[in-house]
């Protein structure tokens, strides 16, 4: 990161202690210019040189470091306990370079059961020729040790809870595997968020965020972060390609995530109470054949979820008894819960992964994906209710 904040952290930010207090104040503090407690808005794309050619703000072009971008970057990597973070203009941005700037450019492990887009990524763009990529279901820790013995292997790429089957991963143990095999063991932290889950804390060497999603947490924004430690590997390639491919975080959507920031840990709170009475309104009902979400104790993964996370998270999927037609027919008669893409913003969403995937999705037919957002969960229930008594 290059550049002052000119709002940035008092240094009494050391004595920080409380998450909640971090999300407010970590990475801007009041502005000495204006006396301003929000943080300003620089929408410059360029910043003038003295007379004598220097740069005494310490920025020179937005592409390299902008006030609003690295504050927002400086508060997530206080929150994930990271050194740096690297903001870029989406999530999948921020994969793609993560991707890209492993040292050893060797294999890839992936999860069996991974976010759609990555898939996509492999597939349909030069990244799939460029690397190999090897998934396995790391909930087996044999397969996974198998895995990246097998071949050389560059990186492990752990997602849990995962998209769209809400698997959980053990992150210590798999970030051991990868360390002992000479790789990097990066986390997608996205549905847990740092409230939630501290991948770092756990031996990983990088988290990954898509920020358009609880971060921002209104649905009005697009951005992904990745938080590294110190003396990391993966900070100056990640660097380099921020600045010189140019996907780099807009700086109103960095101001917009600050903004989410503040409310990030009282959102999941909300957000994680209403989704665990939802999962066990679903689990009540026989045309639900099965609600996967780690805070039902009957869950797989539910014992590790209370070892590594602080929360069960707001996600859950459940399969509706009669297939790919009964779930699209019940989501179809939702009034209060909005048929749509994405989550982690106020409002509860609800999609058909495998229509929305395509003919190689690996989602079960009936399998409904939800985000619980912050309405009142009976009015969330009730609407469930009646979409699937019809």
């Amino acid at each position: 990161m290059t550049g002052k904040i000119p709002n940035g952290p008092a240094s009494k930010e050391t004595s920080i202690v409380h998450f909640e207090t971090k999300a407010i104040h970590a990475g801007r503090g009041v502005d000495p210019a204006t006396g301003a407690i929000s943080i300003p808005l620089h929408t410059s794309t360029t910043f003038e040189r003295s007379a004598d050619g220097s740069f005494p703000s310490g920025f020179e072009y937005t592409r390299d470091a902008n006030p609003t971008r690295n504050a927002f970057e400086a508060a997530m990597a206080a929150l994930e306990g990271g050194q740096e973070a690297i903001a870029f203009a989406s999530g999948m941005a921020a994969i793609a370079a993560i991707f890209e700037a492993h040292p050893s450019r060797g294999r890839v492990i992936l999860p069996n059961d991974m976010y759609f887009g990555i898939r996509s990524l492999i597939d349909e763009t030069d990244v799939g020729s460029r690397f190999e990529f090897a998934p396995v279901d790391m909930r087996n820790l044999e397969d996974v040790r198998s895995a990246v013995k097998a071949r050389p292997t560059g990186l492990v790429w752990i997602e849990t809870p995962s998209n769209p089957m809400i698997r959980l991963v053990d992150i210590a143990a798999v970030c051991q595997i990868a360390h002992e095999a000479g790789a990097l063991a990066v986390v997608d932290n996205t549905w847990a968020t740092p409230v939630l889950q501290r991948p770092l804390e756990l031996g990983a060497d990088a988290v990954m965020h898509s920020a358009t999603k609880y971060i921002g947490g209104h649905s009005d924004m697009m951005a992904g972060v990745v938080v590294v430690p110190s003396f990391s590997a993966l900070e100056r390639p990640l660097r380099m390609i921020q600045k010189h491919k140019g996907s780099v975080a807009a700086p109103f959507d960095c101001w917009l995530a600050l903004r989410g920031l503040q409310t990030l840990p009282v959102r999941m709170r909300a957000h994680c109470d209403g989704a665990l009475k939802v999962a066990n309104a679903l689990s009540a009902l026989p045309r639900v054949e099965k609600v996967l979400f780690p805070g039902l104790a009957s869950d797989p993964g539910h014992d590790l979820a209370k070892r590594q996370m602080t929360g069960f998270g707001a996600m859950l999927s459940f399969i509706v008894a009669g297939g790919a037609d009964a779930a699209m027919a019940m989501a179809g008669r939702l009034k209060l819960v909005v048929r749509a893409t994405s989550l982690g913003g106020t409002h509860s969403l609800i999609e058909h992964r495998a229509s929305v995937e395509g003919p190689k999705s690996m989602a079960p037919g009936g399998l409904l994906r939800m985000s619980v957002g912050l309405e009142h969960v009976q009015d969330i229930i009730d609407d469930l209710m009646q979409a699937l008594a019809d």
